[in-house]
């Protein structure tokens, strides 16, 4: 255990040295998975009160353990000494007002496509009932500020995914791999409806609010029972 870790105490340090393992596996992820280039993007958990995210401007396969990087709910770095990620705003803004533990941000190509295009993704696909309803776009405002982070939490209201326009994807989750889940999925409906819309002479069909309404209550009980 590193002497940053140690500063934590207790279940709490190992929790975090967990979370931030996973937070780093799920950033090195997002780019094998081709939903980030280089360095865009960002990944955090919530354990507590402690917020873990990925640093600004570092590679994600030179993270190493020691590079653990935290903040409390204000924004007041508590763990590392690298500098955290500039979408800090957004990811405080989500952990303040949601039961988030985990937040994935992505600069997909065909989601961030669509948000140029449109106010909200057209209902192509049912899986826009796992992230809650309709998919809106946040209006557009420069990345790293608090008014970026209010327009995301209004596109959020009520959902647990959205699209930033003329930038990206902000999802969340209880987990890690549902926040990054709920990501992969947004970028796939985003490419549906983009293939879809662009077959000459022909409109896509989209899904009624009363359609999704079943299908939100039919997914209740999706995925195995313990």
């Amino acid at each position: 255990m590193t002497s940053k870790l140690r500063k934590t105490g207790g279940e709490v340090r190992e929790e975090a040295a967990q979370s931030w393992a996973a937070v780093v596996a799920t950033a090195r992820r997002s780019v094998a998975d081709g939903l980030v280039v280089g360095t865009s993007g960002n990944v955090s958990a919530r354990v507590g009160d402690l917020v873990l995210v990925t640093p600004t401007g570092v590679p994600y396969d030179r993270l190493t353990p020691d590079d653990i990087t935290g903040v409390d709910l204000t924004g007041r770095q508590v763990l590392g000494t690298l500098v955290p990620t500039s979408e800090l705003p957004m990811h405080l803004a989500v952990y303040r007002t949601t039961d988030a533990r985990a937040i994935v941000h992505t600069h997909a190509v065909h989601a961030t496509a669509v948000s140029t295009l449109v106010p909200e993704l057209p209902l192509v696909h049912y899986m826009a009932a796992a992230l809650g309803g309709p998919v809106r776009v946040a209006p557009y405002a420069a990345y790293g500020t608090d008014e970026l982070a209010e327009h995301m939490l209004g596109a959020l209201d009520g959902r647990s995914g959205c699209l930033l326009r003329n930038h990206g994807t902000v999802t969340y989750g209880a987990t890690l791999d549902q926040a990054y889940d709920r990501t992969a999925q947004l970028e796939w409906m985003c490419r549906l409806w983009l293939t879809a819309s662009s077959v000459p002479g022909l409109t896509p069909s989209l899904l009624t609010e009363a359609q999704l309404t079943e299908v939100g209550e039919r997914l209740k009980g999706y995925g195995q029972r313990r």
